[in-house]
């Protein structure tokens, strides 16, 4: 692989703790060399699409100039991916290094257990003090963190409860904490720019900036109320995908007029669903299929980008609290995305399959001591390797159950040969709209197989579906508008991928032993 050129309020207050309360094991020796402190920042479906560092149609509308700067300064990675795209696994994925089979974490409806190990533990174990402010959304305590104040499950928009270990009652068992007054990006970045500056400045430190943005319902703080407000936006190729006839999809999908649906009965009534949402009301009574989509989508992405653009904005507080403390040097930025979105494309909302635009991962770092700036990798990097990397830049271990493989030397732009060519993804949670799925991506193709059984998991339709399969050659249809599987011309690429996907299900243990239901859908189905 070649590089290419390419409110404020103090958190004691808030949170009822004081910072450095936790004492660390004694660091361990580094020869002599000062270890990085590293500040890792975690969105929530900030999709590739909304970067304006990855092209698209929305390429140019974006408020990115602090995201441009960190990939100005350091390194942008074009082919990350989740390994089952929903939040709640693939924040465990990203803390345990586990892929969901691993780590125990399948669906929304799990929780990753205090008791399990993550990167966390490792870098305090190692000496470092370690800190997370703002969505946690794994439902029990968090573990491995001197000080934490997190949302209450999803956490609101504005005047977010926020819960540490002072007043912390289980997501799953209680609503509780204490109401924080202002906008949540604000808050959480504000947090973080407290606890940085009264950090013990003979440690390094690993800070966890976790914002609820760009989640539903999409809310933005005032100052970007009227951002957009005369834009028209460009839309995707593929939006007025109303059904398989052309592409060849096999499933429904989430399409965008069930948004329409959720906005229309909120305007009627706001408790009518389970989020309150801006620039209401709003309707497409009276609009042709064509028209109504249209509708959808320009208000869908103005909401988005605007509060995108509230990440943006923090992302700068935090890279210019790191200048004035003289840190930016020693620490390692990071800025991803916890699994992509769609937008409009292919006619949908929401994440969760396979395709591209909810598969990938966005993702930049900063490190100036090591990371050449203003370059790109497109080596094939999954969430299960951020642990390996970060444990890597801190000389510590990596979580007991971790899968993944350290990236380091790949952003020096010396990739290892033996790097992967291809990745493996679960879906777990099944809705016939949306059926559960594995399938195996290379730099070339991809091949889902859509096996469509509940299989006992939790938050699933226990209605099954008739398992299908979809084949996508990314060369000639990168943007995924044309299902291949049957046509002929690719029946001995089809089979190779069939027999490597079985591989790399053996290679990262997802073996369905408790599920003999399985094994029944393979083999009937799969060949």
């Amino acid at each position: 692989m070649k590089l290419r050129k390419g409110f404020l309020l103090p958190v004691g207050l808030i949170c009822g703790f004081t910072p450095l309360i936790a004492q660390s094991a004694p660091q361990p020796s580094t020869g002599g060399k000062e270890r990085p402190n590293i500040l890792f920042i975690l969105s929530d479906d900030h999709t590739s699409q909304a970067w304006g560092i990855y092209g698209g149609v929305l390429g140019d509308y974006v408020r990115n100039d602090n995201i441009r700067r960190l990939a100005e300064e350091g390194c942008t990675l074009d082919n990350t991916f989740c390994t089952n795209s929903i939040s709640v696994p693939s924040r465990a994925a990203i803390l345990t290094g586990a892929y969901s089979q691993n780590n125990g974490v399948y669906t929304l409806e799990d929780a990753l257990y205090p008791e399990a190990d993550n990167i966390a533990k490792q870098l305090q174990m190692s000496g470092y003090q370690t800190a997370l402010f703002g969505k946690w959304h794994l439902k029990k305590k968090p573990a491995g963190f001197d000080d934490f104040c997190v949302f209450h499950d999803q956490g609101e928009y504005y005047n977010p409860i926020m819960k540490t270990e002072r007043n912390w009652v289980d997501d799953d068992i209680a609503k509780a904490g204490d109401t924080i007054s202002g906008f949540s990006t604000d808050i959480v970045t504000g947090m973080t720019i407290d606890w940085i500056k009264n950090r013990d400045k003979d440690k390094p430190f690993m800070m966890f900036c976790h914002f609820k943005a760009t989640h539903e319902p999409w809310d933005f703080p005032e100052r970007f109320r009227y951002l957009y407000d005369d834009v028209v936006f460009p839309e995707p190729e593929s939006m007025m995908e109303f059904g398989p006839e052309q592409s060849g999809r096999t499933y429904e999908g989430r399409q965008l007029e069930n948004m329409a649906w959720r906005w229309e009965n909120t305007s009627k009534d706001p408790a009518a669903w389970w989020c309150l949402y801006p620039e209401l009301p709003f309707s497409i009574q009276g609009l042709d299929k064509t028209e109504a989509r249209k509708k959808t989508y320009q208000k869908l992405v103005k909401d988005y980008l605007r509060c995108g653009a509230a990440i943006d904005d923090n992302i700068g507080r935090l890279l210019d609290t790191l200048d004035k403390e003289g840190l930016a040097e020693n620490t390692i930025v990071v800025y991803v995305s916890d699994q992509g979105y769609f937008l409009g494309e292919h006619g949908f909302f929401d994440k969760r399959m396979m395709l591209e635009e909810s598969l990938r991962m966005p993702f930049v770092i900063r490190y100036p001591k090591e990371i050449p700036a203003g370059t790109r990798n497109d080596d094939i990097i999954l969430n299960v390797d951020f642990a390996a990397l970060l444990a890597d830049y801190a000389g510590a271990n990596v979580p007991e159950k971790s899968q993944g493989r350290s990236f380091r030397e790949n952003l020096k732009g010396d990739t290892p040969a033996d790097w992967r060519q291809s990745m493996y993804y679960r879906y777990w949670t099944h809705h016939t709209i949306r059926p559960a799925h594995m399938g195996i991506r290379s730099r070339d193709y991809k091949l889902m197989f859509l096996y469509g059984d509940p299989l006992g998991m939790d938050g699933s339709d226990m209605e099954a579906k008739l398992p299908e399969w979809e084949f996508y050659d990314l060369k000639t249809d990168p943007y995924e508008n044309h299902n291949q599987y049957n046509n002929p011309e690719y029946k001995d690429i089809i089979y190779r991928m069939k027999r490597e996907m079985l591989n790399l299900r053996y290679e990262v243990q997802d073996t369905d032993k408790d599920n003999p239901r399985m094994e029944e859908i393979l083999q009937s189905y799969y060949w």
